[in-house]
């Protein structure tokens, strides 16, 4: 059956499951005015889970039956607020509308902790169940960061106690798929190369600390006083004109040596300073799962001064466990799962899809997974289409059984243009590149 046939877009002439009415609880969930970006006549629901975290429930009026447990990136470090998840809703809007109700959690706390925001997740996924009754499919989504949470969530709820599957398939977009131990290094040797130039983070007036630690306990600097650090060092923001010759030879050698985009060197810098602080100061208690002893960094203007004079840190064991434990993943797939990646995704590099791939190969569950690659040069969201064209494939995967291909994805996506009118952007013919490629002999 084509996609045309699946009668999943909102506006299709298919007959549709009929929104149920809600059982609400009182004080825990409430009906709320729908944002002006969802379809007419969709009904949405907000509330706070017993964990404490809010989320946003959303049926469609043209509601096709199926649900879809989004998963946010980031960590998000500001303490979680009730309308946080309005944010990701608009993003992918294309949800909605294609006839999904759909449901995501602002998770319990700030910061790091993937099984945290896996079980509260899951959570929210039972809190629909329980109030609109289970849908003819539950799909997870997760994008960025949210990639490794919706991954992990699909681990550790996959199966009911029943034996049955919960969910029955996973989307993984611009994931962070190298779980905890593989996706974070290159921000340990940013902290290391950037200090090795720039010796402001932490200034020499300043106490010392580990670079792996982030920033220590106590301290108040904030994102702009660390992006007025990186500008004085760097020029970064400046036009190349006007950096001086030593702005630009630290920003050359420390973009050759770490191997990151000039347009995201700020944020890379902040994830290494706040949200290691966060990961190691209050998830690992003080644990180190970092390391860049034995590294040999390349591609500065004097590899030989670099490599003797930059600081060196050797990872914790108990750090690596309980990093691994938190965050890394098994690869045993038990559901249909798709997974979409910028090939320039300058956040979540591509290569982790390899680490994925492989990971996932390694447990012998290779013949559920396809991935598919596209020639944007975006993290946070990529081309409308592209997402209706995984909705629908991952629907014919689950209800007939048509694996889809890089080549079909595409076709999907071609066929969405006329009802979002932007581009597709597939790459039927990418084969992504191991991370081993890109990062340094170790």
């Amino acid at each position: 059956m084509g996609f045309a046939a699946l009668g999943l877009m909102a506006s299709g002439g298919c007959a549709h499951a009929q929104a149920p009415a809600a059982k609400v609880p009182a004080g825990t969930q409430a009906a709320k005015d729908c944002p002006d970006f969802l379809p007419a006549q969709t009904r949405c629901f907000a509330g706070q889970d017993a964990n404490g975290a809010y989320y946003w429930i959303v049926i469609p009026k043209a509601w096709n039956g199926a649900l879809v447990v989004h998963t946010h990136g980031g960590p998000r470090l500001k303490a979680p607020k009730p309308d946080d998840a309005l944010e990701d809703l608009e993003r992918f809007s294309v949800t909605v509308k294609e006839g999904f109700a759909w449901a995501g959690s602002n998770y319990r706390r700030a910061g790091y902790g993937v099984r945290s925001a896996a079980e509260d997740s899951d959570t929210l996924r039972q809190i629909f169940w329980d109030q609109f009754g289970r849908p003819k499919r539950t799909i997870l989504h997760g994008q960025s960061w949210g990639g490794n949470v919706a991954a992990k969530t699909a681990e550790l709820y996959g199966q009911g106690a029943d034996g049955k599957p919960v969910y029955d398939g996973v989307i993984l977009t611009s994931g962070v798929l190298g779980g905890g131990t593989r996706s974070y290094d290159f921000r340990a040797d940013l902290r290391a190369v950037y200090q090795y130039y720039c010796q402001n983070h932490p200034r020499p007036d300043e106490p010392a600390y580990p670079l792996w630690q982030g920033q220590p306990v106590g301290s108040t600097l904030t994102n702009k006083q660390l992006d007025e650090r990186l500008e004085a060092c760097t020029g970064v923001n400046l036009p190349k004109a006007q950096r001086t010759a030593v702005q630009q030879r630290n920003l050359d050698n420390i973009l050759a040596v770490v191997r990151i985009p000039e347009r995201t060197l700020d944020s890379h810098l902040g994830w290494a300073t706040f949200t290691f602080a966060d990961m190691v100061n209050k998830r690992l208690d003080g644990h180190n799962p970092f390391g860049n002893v034995g590294v040999v960094y390349t591609g500065s203007d004097d590899d030989a001064a670099l490599n003797k004079g930059v600081a060196r840190f050797a990872a914790d064991p108990e750090g690596v466990r309980r990093l691994a434990f938190d965050a890394d993943l098994s690869g045993k797939l038990t559901v249909p799962t798709l997974t979409m990646h910028a090939i320039d995704d300058p956040t979540a590099f591509v290569e982790l899809e390899q680490v994925f791939h492989d990971t996932v190969a390694k447990a012998g569950a290779g013949d559920l997974l396809v991935q598919s690659f596209t020639d944007e040069h975006e993290h946070s969201k990529l081309a409308t289409p592209e997402y209706a064209a995984l909705l629908r494939a991952m629907s014919a995967w689950i209800e007939q059984g048509e694996k889809p291909s890089p080549a079909s994805l595409a076709a999907g996506c071609q066929q969405a243009v006329a009802i979002y009118g932007e581009a597709c952007h597939f790459r039927v013919d990418y084969q992504v590149r191991p991370l081993a490629e890109r990062s340094y002999p170790r």
